[in-house]
């Protein structure tokens, strides 16, 4: 486990560091969908509405994990062999140490407002092989 030296720590104390801490924040303003916004950081306390007034309902990430060396995680956007893949993900929940992401894809309508759409692709990863993540601007996702 890269954020964790000692591979033989069975307690609960594992997780407790600051990308599972962001990724729960993100859980529950995903859940709550508030319309506020603040500080322009992961952690910031409320999803941005958009620039039609409709609330956002989610904080698009990135994932980076140790030794990636900058390239993000990248993951298919479909079950099928060959599929396309995608680097942002959408938080879908976190239990003790993994959390489950939805994989979003570019929106196929240019004429949206809202840069991705949802897909059925689901993983779920231990978080301590993360070593950062990056948050994109907060949308609304159809669907979910």
């Amino acid at each position: 486990m890269c954020n964790n030296n000692n591979n033989n720590n069975n307690d609960n104390n594992c997780c407790q560091n600051c990308i599972m801490e962001i990724l729960q924040v993100i859980n529950v303003l995903q859940s709550n969908a508030c319309p506020d916004s603040c500080l322009l950081s992961c952690d910031r306390p409320a999803l941005g509405g958009g620039t039609n007034c409709v609330i956002c309902n989610t904080r698009p990430i990135q994932l980076y994990t140790c030794g990636s060396n900058g390239t993000p995680w990248a993951m298919p956007i479909s079950r099928e062999a060959d599929a396309a893949t995608s680097t942002v993900f959408r938080v879908e929940k976190v239990d003790g140490c993994c959390c489950t992401f939805r994989v979003l894809t570019t929106n196929p309508d240019t004429t949206s407002l809202y840069p991705y759409v949802s897909t059925d692709s689901l993983f779920t990863m231990d978080t301590n092989c993360l070593c950062s993540i990056r948050c994109l601007n907060d949308t609304y996702v159809e669907c979910l």
